[in-house]
């Protein structure tokens, strides 16, 4: 590819410039290797048949079946020429956004074409399956945004969501009643988070350390119940059901968004509330301001007249509530039981969500439906059969995630005063 600037050119521009620059190289070299990889090196075609129709939604295409060499060639040009709009975009100084989006769709198409040669993709279906693993994903992110804006790393957000997931499920099998399941829910999670607002911001401990142990306490304490009373006792303890999904009427016949978005749980729709609401919250009210001012300048907030570490405490307590109300979706809107460790991890995909989505929650929001549709992308194409082995499959989530944030998240900085415990009148320490 030709270079997109002399070396004067590039040497003038700023850090977030140069990124953005390396991102667009980075989009190019892909570019190619889609066009030669997935459709010049395969030797002949296979249809691909993608469908569009999950359930009873109204259909506009019911199945679009296309020869695999073509596809993967049209969506790898396709993939190219935005990569040239990015550096038209780029050397007009406006924003690569746009071109990115197109870039990223490109080339996933011509991947899936590749990939899927001879093979059936129920296309709505994928897209549904990945918004449902986002699910607790961005309830973490969602508390990770209310934590670290207010100043406190959230390291716990792994133990709210299985404190969640073990008290919704245990009480809704108990009581026979998933509503009183899903509502103590919140309660697990601020409860965990109580230990880590009172350790590390009344006494100052080490806010990683301190989360990283609070992540043991309820891994170790779950996992203990899990062995003592909800195997031995599965009937009584662990045999909830989860939560049917309610049908928004007109809205979930919309074809293909239909089934999607409006066809799900009551985890989901709180999940559209939770996310609206922090959004609007943290940039246009009174709360939001002030959340913001102690996260990055705590001694100016004091001096306003705002009591920063009250303000911490209660939004720490929240970010539990709303990681436990995702923990829910574990047993309440999955599968019903719970299983031991049954988060697998998924606080720290959160966590990292958070981070690349810049401590945005709209940001972070779409960096946690990426590994969601990753992931769901590697489990269907490995039961589909792929080219590609099933161990390079599972990396594909994080693979995934590294290559849409890769350049384009600009400057990743964290709020100022994360992490760092703040003493009343004496300022931070």
């Amino acid at each position: 590819m030709e270079r997109l600037m002399s070396t004067q050119e590039v040497r003038a521009l700023s850090a977030p410039e140069r990124r953005r620059r390396r991102g667009i190289i980075t989009m190019g070299g892909l570019g190619l290797f889609a066009l030669a990889v997935f459709a010049i090196l395969p030797k002949e075609g296979q249809p691909v048949t993608y469908s569009f129709v999950l359930g009873d939604e109204w259909i506009l295409i019911k199945e679009w079946i296309v020869n695999s060499k073509s596809a993967a060639l049209g969506f790898a040009i396709a993939s190219l020429l935005a990569v040239v709009l990015a550096t038209l975009q780029f050397k007009a100084g406006k924003t690569v956004r746009l071109a990115s989006a197109i870039f990223a769709v490109s080339f996933l198409m011509s991947f899936l074409s590749w990939a899927a040669a001879g093979k059936f993709i129920p296309f709505t279906g994928l897209l549904q399956g990945g918004l449902l693993l986002s699910v607790p994903l961005i309830f973490g992110a969602m508390a990770g945004v209310l934590s670290e804006r207010s100043g406190v790393i959230n390291i716990a957000i792994e133990g709210q969501l299985l404190a969640g997931a073990f008290v919704s499920g245990v009480l809704a099998s108990l009581l026979h009643n998933n509503w009183l399941g899903l509502l103590f829910a919140p309660i697990a999670g601020a409860l965990i988070s109580l230990l880590l607002a009172v350790f590390a911001i009344k006494y100052g401990i080490d806010q990683v350390v301190l989360g990283f142990v609070l992540n043991v306490l309820v891994i170790g304490l779950t996992s203990f119940l899990y062995k003592k009373l909800l195997i031995p006792y599965q009937s009584e303890w662990n045999s909830a059901i989860a939560f049917n999904p309610i049908n928004i009427p007109i809205l979930s016949k919309i074809p293909v968004i239909g089934p999607i978005l409006f066809s799900q749980s009551i985890i989901v729709y709180l999940m559209y509330v939770v996310v609206a609401f922090i959004h609007i919250a943290l940039f246009k009210s009174k709360w939001g301001l002030r959340t913001r001012a102690v996260g990055e300048h705590p001694t100016a907030a004091e001096s306003v007249g705002i009591d920063v570490n009250k303000i911490r405490f209660k939004n720490v307590l929240w970010a539990g509530a709303v990681a436990g109300l995702g923990g829910a979706f574990f047993t309440l809107g999955a599968v019903g039981s719970f299983s031991k460790e049954m988060t697998a991890g998924k606080g720290f995909i959160a966590l990292a969500a958070l981070i690349f989505g810049r401590w945005s929650p709209l940001g972070a929001v779409a960096a946690a439906l990426i590994f969601g549709f990753a992931d769901n992308l590697q489990g269907l194409l490995t039961i589909t059969g792929t080219p590609i082995p099933s161990e390079f499959m599972l990396m594909a989530p994080y693979i995934a995630t590294i290559i849409a944030v890769s350049g384009f998240v600009g400057r990743v900085r964290a709020p100022a005063a994360d992490g760092i415990a703040y003493k009343r009148g004496g300022g931070s320490h």
